[in-house]
C-alpha cells in the first residue's frame, strides 16, 4: 500500500520563497549579532539526557524529545522495573540522549567544557533548530529555529543594557515597528513571595504567575489556593498586581511595599538603573514596560527577565525572551560564571513579517537566462554559453531535453524566466543567437560574441 505523503504535526516543509525569506531574517539577525561583537558557535542537535533533565522544570522535562537507545545499548533496559510496574524507572533506562530543548543549556555546557579556550566575557550567538514535544498551534511548532545571543563571565548591569539594545537594533533593521518589551526581575518575584510568606514555594508561585495571560487573575488565584496560599496573601498579591502607572511609578510603589524584602529591593534598584540608561540612550523602535506579572517559568533565571510582544496588529504570542542566569554553568562544575541571554522567536518573527508584508519583493534568486535545447548539433554550443554566463555570475540554465519548443517556453513562463536564448542549427552556422523576451514576446538576433555584454 502506498504511503500517504504528509508531514508530522508540528513540522513543516519549506518552499524556495519561504527559504529565501527565512534566510533574509537570518542574515539580518546574524549581522546584528556580529555588529554587537557576538561570535557564532554551534552545538549538537542532541545532548546527554542528564544535561537537559531537571533544568527546565517539570513541564520542560515533559516536553523533551527523548531518543531511544539502539544496538547493544538496548540491553541496558531495566526489565526488572518493567515487571514490577516501575514504569518511569523503566522508561529512563531506555534512553541516554534527547534532542535539545533550547540553545541556552547546551551553551552552558559548551562554556564549561571549553572554558580554557574562551576569552571572557564571552559573547556568543547561535542560530539552530530545537525540538519540543509541545502541542502544535499557530506560531508554535515541535521543530523550530531559535536565535540566541548570550554574554557570560560578567555580572555588570551594562550587559542587561546591551541585550535590550540588541533587541532594539534587530527589530529596527527588520523594520518591525510597535514592538513592546516587558521586563521584570526574579528578585522582585522572590521579594513578593517573601512578602506573601511563601519563600519555600517560590517555584509554585512563579509557575502560577507565568500563566496570567492564559488563565487570568482568577485562574492563578485558584491555582495558588490549591497550593496552600492563604486568603490574606492573595489579597496582598491582588494589590500588587493592580499597581498602575508608568514603569518608574510602579517601581517606586513596589519599593515602598517591599521595603523589608532585601531581594526585592535589589531587583528594583537594578531595573531602575537599566531603564534609566536606556531612556537616556533613546531606543529606536521598541517600547519597554515594567510588568510585575512577567515570570518566565524556566528555573535558571536569577535576575532581569524579558519578553518581547509582537505589534498589536498581529495576534501572536511572544516573539522573544530571556534574562539573567547566575548559576547555569554550575550544573556542569563551573561556578561563578554569571550570564545573560536573549532569544529571538524566529518562526513567529517570520509570521509577523508575513502578516505586515515586510519582506522585500525580490528575495528569491531566479534564473536570468534559459537556453532552449534543440538537440544534437546545437546543444553543445548552448551549454558552453551557459557555462560562460555562470562564470560571470549570471544565473542560467539549459532545458534538459529536446522537447517541443512550446513546452520549453512554457517552462520559462512557469519559472518567470524572462530571457530565453535559442541557438538552433541555423544560428550555429551563422554564429548568432536569438533572444526572446518572454514579457513582450519580441525576438532579436545577436552575434554570439555579444552574449556576455547583453546580460552583464
Amino acid at each position: 500500500m502506498a504511503i500517504k505523503p504528509s508531514t508530522l504535526k508540528g513540522t513543516r516543509d519549506f518552499s524556495a520563497i519561504e527559504i529565501a525569506r527565512r534566510n533574509f531574517i537570518k542574515s539580518i539577525l546574524q549581522n546584528t549579532f556580529e555588529h554587537f561583537g557576538f561570535e557564532p558557535i554551534e552545538t549538537p542537535s542532541f545532548e546527554r539526557i542528564e544535561t537537559l533533565s531537571g533544568v527546565y522544570g517539570e513541564e520542560g522535562d515533559r516536553l523533551l524529545f527523548k531518543i531511544l537507545n539502539s544496538g547493544q545499548k538496548i540491553k541496558k533496559a531495566d526489565i526488572d522495573s518493567l515487571n514490577k510496574g516501575f514504569l518511569q524507572k523503566f522508561a529512563r533506562s531506555l534512553t541516554e540522549k534527547a534532542l535539545r530543548y533550547d540553545l541556552t543549556v547546551p551553551f552552558a555546557r559548551y562554556v564549561a567544557q571549553h572554558q580554557n579556550e574562551l576569552t571572557f566575557p564571552f559573547r556568543r550567538y547561535q542560530i539552530q533548530p530545537v525540538w519540543r514535544a509541545d502541542r502544535p498551534q499557530h506560531g508554535r511548532f515541535q521543530e523550530f529555529y531559535q536565535c540566541d545571543a548570550d554574554i557570560v563571565g560578567e555580572r555588570s548591569l551594562w550587559q542587561e543594557i546591551e541585550v535590550l539594545s540588541l533587541y532594539d537594533y534587530a527589530f529596527f533593521n527588520l523594520k518591525i515597528e510597535g514592538v513592546r518589551l516587558k521586563v521584570n526581575h526574579r528578585k522582585i518575584i522572590s521579594g513578593i513571595a517573601g512578602l506573601l510568606g511563601a519563600e519555600e514555594r517560590l517555584v509554585d508561585f512563579t509557575i502560577a504567575l507565568d500563566k496570567l495571560d492564559k488563565v487570568g487573575k482568577e485562574g492563578i488565584f485558584i491555582e495558588l489556593k490549591e497550593k496552600g496560599f492563604s486568603e490574606s496573601s492573595l489579597e496582598i498579591l491582588n494589590e500588587l498586581i493592580n499597581i498602575s502607572g508608568n514603569s518608574s511609578d510602579q517601581l517606586k510603589k513596589l519599593k515602598n511595599l517591599l521595603a523589608r524584602q532585601s531581594d526585592g529591593i535589589e531587583g528594583i534598584n537594578e531595573l531602575e538603573f537599566v531603564l534609566k540608561q536606556l531612556d537616556s540612550n533613546l531606543l529606536k523602535t521598541i517600547v519597554i514596560d515594567f510588568d510585575l506579572t512577567l515570570a518566565r517559568g524556566l528555573h535558571y533565571y536569577t535576575g532581569m527577565i524579558v519578553e518581547v510582544s509582537a505589534p498589536k496588529d498581529v495576534k501572536i504570542g511572544s516573539i522573544g525572551g530571556g534574562g539573567r542566569y547566575d548559576n547555569l554553568t554550575e550544573t556542569f562544575g563551573l561556578k561563578n560564571m554569571s550570564g545573560i541571554g536573549v532569544s529571538f522567536g524566529f518562526e513567529r518573527i517570520y509570521l509577523v513579517m508575513e502578516a505586515l508584508d515586510l519582506f522585500p519583493k525580490a528575495l528569491l534568486t531566479k534564473t536570468k537566462v534559459l537556453f532552449v535545447n534543440f538537440g544534437k548539433g546545437s546543444v553543445e554550443l548552448a551549454y558552453s554559453c551557459v557555462s560562460q554566463l555562470r562564470n560571470k555570475n549570471i544565473s542560467s540554465e539549459l532545458y534538459p531535453s529536446e522537447a517541443k519548443l512550446k513546452k520549453q517556453l512554457g517552462y520559462a513562463n512557469q519559472k518567470e524566466i524572462n530571457n530565453v536564448v535559442m541557438i538552433g542549427p541555423d544560428e550555429v552556422a551563422a554564429k548568432n543567437f536569438v533572444l526572446k523576451d518572454m514579457e513582450s514576446g519580441t525576438q532579436t538576433t545577436y552575434p554570439l560574441t555579444d552574449l556576455i555584454n547583453i546580460f552583464s
